[in-house]
């Protein structure tokens, strides 16, 4: 590399780094966990999400505190590096990377089949297929054009995701309906809900990837993350409250969410519901399609990946070549109808990626001289509940963890040789 390199700006602040682990978490969920969630444990859900809000937190701090002390792109792959050496850092990255492609196209196809609902003629065999190209096509022209368009996109994407739900919420306070008595449920359904609250705040972490492009990473992206766990908490609050208000005789159907708005609005309300869960999980996407690319970009830098990676367009001023990369692989995945295994093993990488950033925290601090005891503990439950959550995967998921491995200590061996571009001691 000569003295030229032309580096991504930093143009992103608070609010715009807010919308990465504000849509990370909120995707396809939100729109189906009340349902089962009232079905659960009935009306002690609003609090059985606080309580799954509040066991969450602990990784949410983790991640914060790591995020203070670095300022690229790259989340993991700079933690897993920090505290336990390069092909740590790599692996994390790498599998991080190859499971956000598969699960970019599994969530493009989700997201397909819920405007097929209002669209009929994307369905079909050659229909949808078609119908997810596109949509990866436009994540990644976007992409391309910029980090201020891609996060004028985002935020435009989540405000119409959101307001049909607050349109819920508030209709739910008129309904009429009643509460009733709160249940404390019994301690077996409480282990087996958590798990499904644990699932509601997967995501968050894509904010990391991407700090590289922010104005104050080491600022914003703590706050961001904690606040946008609190955030996120109290909008599945709100949504079921409303759920429950307005009729939880819906919690049977497929779309309950679409049955209580409507009951609530007419069908205007139920064919926003409709709109604003394609539309959220559009956004859940177009996050991960504006971080992951970053995330490559970020593991050029450590000479972790061939330089070309590293390639910032001229005019844009993106990582052009990481970008294409990723939309290409994802239109990829999604026109191959084999990639199912792929996308249930994503669940477990993170969980990977989870305890190598919990775990690096003590291992600096240790370093520096001095373990925080409340970092201490977080850890130690942020660590607890991963493998708690990682007991519950499949063996073909850890089969699929294996193979991505493998194939990237492949290339890992093929790009060992370059050497970083800067040094990797952040704090």
């Amino acid at each position: 590399m000569d003295g030229t390199k032309i580096a991504p700006p930093r143009t992103v602040g608070f609010w715009g780094t807010a919308l990465f682990p504000l849509n990370g978490m909120i995707g396809a969920g939100i729109f189906a966990l009340p349902a089962v969630l009232v079905t659960a444990v009935g009306n002690f859900a609003p609090w059985m999400m606080l309580i799954g809000g509040i066991l969450f937190l602990p990784l949410a701090l983790c991640y914060a505190w790591m995020s203070a002390r670095f300022e690229h792109s790259g989340g993991s792959v700079l933690y897993g590096e920090a505290a336990f050496g390069r092909f740590v850092g790599f692996q994390a990255g790498w599998a991080r990377y190859a499971s956000a492609i598969v699960t970019a196209a599994a969530n493009m196809h989700v997201m397909v089949a819920y405007l097929a609902a209002l669209f009929p003629a994307l369905e079909g065999p050659v229909a949808a297929p078609l119908a997810v190209a596109v949509g990866l096509a436009l994540i990644t022209v976007i992409n391309l054009y910029g980090m201020r368009a891609s996060v004028g996109t985002l935020g435009l994407m989540t405000a119409i995701k959101l307001v049909p739900l607050a349109a819920l919420v508030v209709s739910g306070l008129f309904a009429g309906g009643e509460l009733g008595a709160v249940v404390v449920p019994e301690f077996s359904q409480v282990e087996t809900v958590i798990l499904l609250t644990f699932y509601a705040f997967i995501g968050f972490e894509g904010v990391i990837e991407a700090a590289g492009e922010f104005k104050d990473p080491r600022r914003d992206v703590p706050r961001a993350i904690v606040w946008m766990v609190i955030a996120v908490t109290l909008i599945y609050m709100a949504v079921i409250w409303a759920f429950i208000l307005i009729g939880p005789e819906f919690a049977g159907e497929n779309n309950a969410l679409a049955g209580s708005a409507e009951a609530a609005m007419g069908p205007l309300g139920s064919l926003a519901i409709v709109v604003a869960a394609s539309f959220s999980i559009g956004a859940n996407n177009f996050a991960s399609g504006v971080a992951q690319p970053r995330l490559m970009y970020g593991m050029a830098e450590r000479g972790m990946l061939p330089r070309w990676f590293e390639y910032v367009h001229p005019r844009f001023l993106t990582p052009s070549n990481a970008i294409l990369f990723y939309g290409v692989a994802a239109i990829l995945f999604g026109l191959w109808e084999g990639f199912e295994a792929l996308a249930v093993a994503g669940t477990l990488i993170r969980l990977v990626t989870y305890i190598v950033t919990s775990c690096a925290l003590p291992v600096l601090e240790r370093r520096e001289g001095r373990i925080v005891p409340l970092h201490l503990f977080c850890v130690i439950v942020a660590v607890a509940s991963s493998l708690f959550i990682a007991s519950q995967t499949k063996v073909e998921a850890w089969i699929v963890l294996g193979g991505i491995l493998l194939v990237g200590s492949m290339l890992y061996a093929l790009a060992a040789r370059q050497k970083p571009e800067y040094p990797i001691k952040e704090a």
